[in-house]
């Protein structure tokens, strides 16, 4: 294993590189026991880094757009991609193989490209976010309200897990940084050297703003002693530490936002349909013996709880143990080695004490917790277990095995008579973030699915023909949120754009729609509008909110109507059959096809030279609100309703609201129209 000189960490707080006061504490490598650095953030100043971040990062990101921040951060993840191979070299160093290092890093990596990419496409390139539609709250359009998201004006803390100090640090900052809130993280001391390298190559990169990104390598200290209203605290670790973090007086006091995910016994259930004989039951064993193994067994999301019905019992013990039997324990950078060493010989230690807990009320079937059997490396230098399955015959009146958690390579199985003990057997683990079900039967995943929903952050359904795309139990995705109920904490983190609007503070702003749209972005009813020029012949230079083309009125005919569906092929009953139609409780008589209305509200407001107006890519929130007869005349209010240019192209996309109504100004249609406009022209 590549070695090195052991290294002073150092943190970066208030603008510069800074070690602490002291020799700090020694670090070893988990597998070999060589010293790798020492850590210690004694005489810094916490406070102060607080205030660089609140009075000199923060300023500088919100002056960014949603979209410039995202592009910054997919500056970085791609440049870190190009650096991977110096991470997985410090990688070996966690214990952690390169196959469990891909998880943290390249997975890391991955999902910050991946919340750059989606906050492009599904935010607004702006300062201010607006959430859901204007509510009017006057029948004459002069008072309205919306709801806005701005980043919040504090620093979001990142209390981090020794598990995953690249991608618990980077699936964190990506979305605080979109939204606009600079990050002080603090990740744990025992893999810190990977944390602080992956933070130097981004400092380096000269892409962030000084003060957005700051890292305390050491202890905490009083560093929530000095939070405020505006600030948020994310924490990743125990629940015995969460727990006390929470209540810290400045957090309580200033009603700081605490985020917290904790361990937690998380289960996966077979199915009651998937016996030996079904893949099921073989996807049910492999997903065990992965999540036992992956990360040595260190990672919140591993499996502690496997449930099977009692006739495949003694079948699931026996697979279960025979593929743990062939799991190649050693040294990290072994290529023969299929799981590493835990992260340090106290936290072996300490998983073998627990172990000794759930022996009380279970009976270990596989591996010996004392007797480590290694493919390579010393048992006694590295922090080495093999993995152990448990075995409990009373799981309904056991205690240890729904509340003990074992930190390692360790589960417990137990069996059930039906559906209904399954979800209980689930639930007793009183809040976890990840649970899986292993079935072929709807009948089956309904049943359970929906009992231990409630309890858990995320539900897996595994099954054959979901076995080669599926993620698997344990791997927490960018698009989906990442916490759980109860002992897991209680909090969500990621989940795509939710984890962005979880840094932002939402506020109601409500005024006359004109002031209102100022604030928001967003054109409504009631809002000045401008009939002077046709808004399809402005470019995005000179196109301004309330652009309006009031259009004449076109009458639709029995003809029209009947040649739409001789032309499309739609000749449902009530636009051809007369009594067909009036005995229909919606309509009075034959009535006109909703898409002929969409079409002929476009024949009336283009304008069909060219022009800025590059294309027309979709249509949102469409609704038919006022049935069109024959000799009904309609007519088009186009208006523009938000803008939002594209970084780095050379167009942007323009929302406009459109308006059909028909002779007596009833509402008819109404719609969004969403356009690809050029920022100049020609």
């Amino acid at each position: 294993m590549l070695q090195s000189a052991p290294r002073r960490l150092e943190s970066y707080v208030s603008g510069a590189w800074r070690a602490g006061a002291g020799e700090g504490q020694e670090l070893l490598d988990a597998a070999t026991g060589a010293p790798v650095a020492r850590i210690g953030a004694d005489g810094l100043d916490r406070a102060a880094a607080l205030a660089h971040a609140r009075e000199v990062g923060g300023p500088a990101l919100r002056r960014m757009t949603v979209h410039q921040r995202a592009l910054m951060l997919k500056r970085i993840g791609l440049a870190l991609m190009e650096l991977k191979e110096e991470f997985y070299r410090e990688n070996y160093r966690t214990g952690a193989t390169r196959k469990d290092g891909w998880i943290d890093i390249e997975g890391g990596i991955g999902t910050m490209l991946t919340f750059a990419s989606r906050a492009r496409r599904e935010l607004p390139n702006a300062h201010v976010i607006p959430e859901g539609p204007v509510e009017p709250l006057s029948a004459d359009h002069t008072f309205s309200a919306q709801h806005v998201l701005t980043p919040r004006l504090g620093v979001a803390v990142h209390i981090n897990a020794f598990n995953f100090p690249v991608w618990g640090m980077l699936e964190k900052i990506a979305p605080a940084l979109i939204a606009g809130m600079p990050c002080l993280v603090k990740p744990a001391s025992q893999t810190a050297y990977l944390t602080e390298l992956v933070v130097r190559r981004i400092l380096e990169m000269e892409v962030l703003p000084e003060g957005a990104l700051q890292l305390l390598c050491g202890s905490a200290g009083d560093l929530l002693d000095h939070v405020e209203e505006q600030d948020l605290v994310t924490f990743t670790g125990s629940a015995a530490t969460g727990r006390k973090l929470r209540v810290h007086s400045a957090i309580v006091e200033h009603s700081v936002p605490f985020t917290m995910e904790a361990d937690s016994l998380n289960c996966s259930i077979l199915g009651a349909d998937a016996g030996p004989d079904t893949p099921e039951f073989d996807l049910f064993v492999r997903e065990a013996v992965r999540e036992m193994t992956a990360k040595a067994g260190q990672k919140c999301t591993a499996i502690r709880r496997l449930l099977v019905p009692d006739a495949y019992a003694d079948a699931a013990s026996e697979a279960i143990s025979a593929r743990l039997a062939q799991v190649a324990v050693g040294l990290p950078d072994d290529d023969a080695t299929r799981m590493g060493a835990l992260v340090s010989r106290g936290e072996r230690d300490a998983v073998r004490a627990k172990i000794a807990e759930l022996a009380a009320e279970a009976e270990i079937v596989a591996g010996d917790p004392d007797d480590v059997r290694l493919a390579s490396g010393d048992p006694e230098q590295g922090a080495f277990l093999n993995p152990v399955l448990l075995r409990c015959g009373n799981p309904a009146t056991a205690r240890a095995v729904h509340e003990v958690e074992a930190f390692g390579p360790v589960a417990t199985l137990m069996s059930y008579a039906d559906g209904g003990e399954a979800v209980k057997l689930a639930r007793m683990g009183r809040g976890s973030l990840c649970s899986s079900l292993f079935t072929n039967d709807p009948n089956v995943a309904g049943e359970v699915v929906t009992g231990v929903a409630p309890f858990h952050g995320r539900v897996l359904i595994g099954s054959r023909t979901s076995a080669k795309s599926s993620t698997g139990h344990g791997s927490p995705l960018a698009p989906l949120v990442h916490g759980g109920p109860g002992r897991a904490g209680g909090g969500e983190e990621m989940g795509g754009m939710r984890g962005v609007r979880h840094f932002m503070m939402r506020t109601a702003v409500q005024g006359a729609p004109g002031l209102l749209a100022a604030v928001t972005g967003t054109w409504s009813d009631g809002a000045p509008a401008d009939h002077e020029v046709h808004p399809f012949r402005k470019s995005l230079a000179e196109l301004e909110l309330g652009d309006q083309i009031l259009t004449e009125a076109r009458e639709i005919t029995e003809a029209d109507t009947e040649h739409f569906a001789d032309f499309t092929g739609d000749t449902f009953y009530a636009h051809m059959d007369e009594a067909a139609a009036r005995a229909n409780p919606f309509f009075e008589g034959r009535v006109a096809h909703g898409y002929l209305i969409v079409s002929f509200a476009a024949g009336l407001f283009v304008s069909p030279e060219p022009g800025p107006v590059l294309a027309n890519y979709g249509i949102d929130n469409l609704r038919f609100l006022t049935p069109v007869y024959f000799g009904d005349a309609l007519r088009v209010r186009l208006t523009c309703k938000e803008i939002n240019p594209r970084e780095e192209a050379e167009h942007g996309e323009v929302r406009w609201d459109c308006q059909v109504t028909n002779q007596h100004d009833e509402i008819v249609a109404q719609y969004d129209v969403l356009t690809m406009v050029a920022k100049s022209w020609p």
